[in-house]
Formats: structure tokens, sequence, C-alpha cells
């Protein structure tokens, strides 16, 4: 299956060419580090690109001071991180191995080299996705998570962390990897705890604590005026992030839960078009944001819009739940939909604790050789189904209907039926959740009889609504909910809305097919519309 960036090798030794080198020599700055310097710590803004001269750079681990991996940087290649791209922080520390002479380029510049040179690019951006690849899977990290097995604060910094794709490790509390880590920061090694590098324990952890340590919306700036904000990252959002970016316009993605929406949470698409082999929804998400903030497009989460309003001049004015305001000529709606919580009593207290809404890997390390059900008959459902039959014992799939032919692809429901470890249980349905901590058992009901099954984990994936409450005062909706484009909106083109400037795409329109594909085209595509908005009006953004 297709996966980020390419092979490692690629980024321990793809040399740039002599022109690159001098472009860099022009307009960096060339400095000298003695052996021991750190020249970057975890939480440092990632503001400047460093080319190797002379020398050796080596990363750290940031608990015990000591070479994290065996790899060093030397003359020709460069210090970065994927998170230079979007104007983010170093997760990792790097230390000069010896005394070591480098080029240092601030980030701005590069970045309008790198755009003018796309050669150039294209190599540096290898190199950075396949460090992200690595990072991710060496299963080390600056961020550190111990006792998410037993803690839901912890659990949801993990589900945070994953779906994101922010590297982090993970320890079981009372482990000998987490008693070392507490240790080396004075944590309690008997409690749950978050840590950050070795100084920063960090107190009542929330994704949006660990999103600005990351660096994650670090530039956002009270009242900027962006050309277009695109509200959702999904697969809608991202695309029109990187059309808007190749046809200059200055873009601004903002998502509340994680890059990827509800496609993220897909372990593997078949059915798109350029990858036979198939490709899970957080990677192909993950390939588009980079090509996205390589325009520069910028990304910032976790931000929820809570008020949106239409000025006297015809731009926008958004207010965001941390109270910041920006303002844009275009507004395009991609926050797609979200499963409905079913109505059974204590559901919510048991969510994240056994019931879950997606299906990646940090929800699928909890079962592990035991019983799951998820409830669903779509896409959704079926690609969960398969992904969790690889580490449960075995998979119920509880379905209201009697066939799965007009909601699930066809190559799909064959495959789940031909799993020896899922089971399709049609005219079926959860009535009831047990367990206290975490969940232990669940009443299905079939006809008139009911039967309570033990289980560690139920994954639901039903009953999708639009994520428009907001919007209800400014734009058109169907009864549903979902916003209105085109001519039922008495708009022009057909991705308008009701109201001029505001434009929807993806999951969220009404009358829009549900499929990744569709919502990457929609959001392609609605970026025309967009250009000729902002330019017919008041002008591109000062």
């Amino acid at each position: 299956m297709e996966t980020i960036g390419r092979d490692l090798v690629e980024m321990q030794r793809v040399p740039l060419a002599a022109a690159h080198v001098a472009a860099i020599q022009a307009i960096g700055t060339e400095r000298s580090y003695p052996a021991g310097t750190i020249l970057v710590s975890p939480g440092d803004p990632a503001d400047r690109f460093i080319y190797v001269v002379a020398g050796e750079i080596e990363v750290l681990d940031v608990f015990t001071g000591e070479r994290l991996v065996p790899s060093t940087l030397g003359p020709t290649q460069f210090m970065g991180e994927i998170s230079f791209l979007s104007g983010g922080n170093w997760a990792l520390p790097f230390r000069a191995a010896q005394d070591s002479r480098v080029i240092e380029v601030p980030r701005g510049d590069m970045l309008a080299l790198m755009g003018r040179v796309p050669e150039m690019s294209d190599i540096i951006i290898t190199v950075l996705a396949a460090r992200h690849r690595k990072h991710l899977e060496s299963g080390r990290s600056s961020l550190v998570l111990i006792g998410a097995e037993g803690d839901r604060t912890i659990s949801r910094i993990a589900e945070f962390a994953g779906r994101n794709r922010l590297p982090c490790a993970s320890h079981p509390l009372g482990s000998e990897a987490a008693r070392a880590v507490a240790v080396s920061c004075a944590a309690d090694p008997e409690r749950p705890v978050v840590v950050f590098g070795r100084d920063m324990v960090v107190t009542d952890p929330t994704p949006e604590k660990i999103a600005r340590l990351m660096g994650l919306s670090r530039d956002l700036v009270d009242e900027e005026t962006v050309d277009v904000l695109i509200v959702g990252a999904g697969p809608a959002g991202v695309a029109a992030g990187v059309y808007a970016g190749a046809e200059g316009l200055r873009a601004l993605v903002v998502e509340d839960i994680a890059i990827g929406g509800q496609a993220g949470t897909s372990s593997r698409i078949e059915n798109y078009m350029g990858f036979p082999t198939g490709i899970s929804g957080a990677d192909l998400v993950w390939r588009g944001e980079v090509q996205a903030m390589k325009f520069g497009t910028r990304f910032a989460m976790p931000l929820r819009v809570d008020a949106l309003e239409r000025m006297a001049d015809g731009s926008f004015c958004a207010t965001f739940s941390t109270g910041t305001r920006v303002r844009a000529h275009a507004v395009v709606i991609a926050t797609g939909v979200q499963y409905r919580r079913m109505a059974i009593d204590r559901l919510a207290d048991l969510e994240g604790a056994g019931i879950y809404y997606a299906a990646i890997e940090n929800e699928a390390r909890f079962c592990r050789e035991g019983e799951v059900i998820v409830i669903g008959g779509g896409n959704s459902a079926g690609q969960a189904a398969m992904y969790l039959s690889r580490v449960a014992r075995r998979v119920r799939v509880l379905v209201r209907g009697n066939s799965l032919a007009a909601s699930m692809s066809s190559y799909l429901s064959s495959r789940l039926e031909a799993d020896p470890a899922i089971t399709i249980e049609y005219g079926a349905q959860a009535t009831a959740v047990h367990g206290e901590q975490r969940l232990k058992a669940v009443t299905i009901r079939r006809d008139d009889a009911e039967e309570v099954v033990d289980t560690c984990a139920m994954f639901v994936m039903v009953g999708a609504v639009p994520n428009t409450v907001w919007l209800a005062d400014l734009v058109r909706l169907d009864d549903k909910g979902f916003v209105l484009t085109g001519a039922d909106a008495g708009a022009a083109a057909p991705h308008a809305t009701s109201c001029p400037g505001v434009f929807a795409v993806g999951d969220v329109r009404a009358g829009s097919v549900k499929r990744v594909a569709s919502s990457v085209g929609e959001g392609s595509v609605v970026i025309s519309s967009v250009w000729s908005h902002v330019h017919a009006g008041a002008g591109r953004a000062p």
C-alpha cells in the first residue's frame, strides 16, 4: 500500500545540485558551531533552513542526551523537518557532533527560492517527507504520552496526535520506558502524564496545548486579511488549498479536529485513481497538505469557526474559538459531516474508552485479540472492519438493513463476506452499552430478541450529519442541514451558495456524491469561481 514519503535512503543522501547550493549561499548567512552546540531544541520555531557545509550534525534523544539515530548529517546535506513548510516548530533537538560550518537561510527567503526553482523544491520536499515518515514509524519522539491506555485525557491526546500525524511516543503506565522518561523530567512515574522535551511536563493537556507546542497555528495574526478562508481540511478543503495556492491566492485552511476529516479515518482506500495498491485516507490528504504548503497555503488547527459574518464591503469576518478574528474576501465551506451520536444511555461516558468514531492505529491497539463491533453499512464501516480484522479476533458488523448493495462498494462488501474474522449481522442494532471506566459489553437487538455481547470496542460509523450550525443565518440550508449551492441556492456557479463570496464543496454540500474523489474534484474546481470573485470585487488582499 502507498505511504507518505519515499524510502529513508533518499533522506540520507540526496545532494542538491551545485546551482542549488550557489543559490542558497547567495541569500544565506554562513555560521560556525563548535562541537557540542545545540542548534535547535524541541519547540523552537522552524524559522530557518540549515545547509551543512562542513562538519557533522546529529539528532539527539532529548531525554538521555545521546545520539538518537545512527545516521548523521554531513556536508551537502541539510537540516529540516516537515514543519519548515508550515512555519511550525522543531520536534527534535539537533547538535553539532563536531565543529561544523553551515549556511542558514530565513524560512521566507528559502520558500521563495524553492518556489522559483522547482527541481530544488522537489528534492527538499522528498527528503522532508521521508524524514517525517521515518519519525512517525520510529515510535520515538520529544512528545511522550504515559498511561494513554487507562486515562481518558491522555487517550484524547494520543488520538489527536495520531490523526494529525504528529510523531509521539506512548508508554504504558508502570513500564520501564515510562519510568525512565518520568524520572528524567522529574515527573511522578505512577501517574499518567504528557511530556514535551526533557524540561516540560504538560499540565492539564489538551489538543490545543499540544498544537501550540508543535506550532500548528503559530503564525496566525489577529485581524489579518486573506484572499480565501477555507473552513475544513478534509479532501475537499485540502484540494481547495492546493489550487488556491497554485493560483497565487493567499489561502488559510482551518480545521477543528484533524487534517483529513472523515476520510482521514479510512485505513485503506482502493478505488481512488492513481493508487492501485491502495492508500490510507490520512496519507492521501497528508500528501495534499504538503502540496498545498509548497504553494504557500497555510494551515491552522485545532481551530473552530464560531461565527462568520459578512461585512459592509462584501468581505467576511470569521471569529474563531480562540477569539481570534480573520478577514477574507471569499470563504469556502468544506466542513464535511460527522457521525451522529446514537441515542444510547451512557454512550458519551465511554467515548474514547471503548467507543470510537474512527478506526486507525491509535484505536486498533486496544483491540488486539479481542472482539469488536462496527456499526454501519457504508464504505467507512467496511474499511474499518477490514482494518480491524488484522488485529482483532472477531469483528461483528451491525447493519440495520438487509443488504449492503446500496450503501457499500461491491469490492468492499465482497471482501467482508470472504473474511473469516468478520461477521455481517443484518437487521441488528446496538441498544445499550455496559462498563464503568471502559466498555465491556454491548446489547444487540435483532427483531425482538436481545443479546449481551462482550466486546473491547465499538466503532460507530453511521448517521452522518453536516457541520453547518454556525452557518444557518448566512447561507441557505436544506431540511437536513446541508448547504444549498448552484441553482438550488439561486446562484449561477455550481458551488456558490446563496451568499455571494461563500462557496461549499464536498460532503457538506447538498446533493454531493459522498466519495473522496468527488470531494477532491469539487475542492479543485471551486477555486476558479473563488479567483473570479476575489478579483472582481475589492481586489487581492493587501
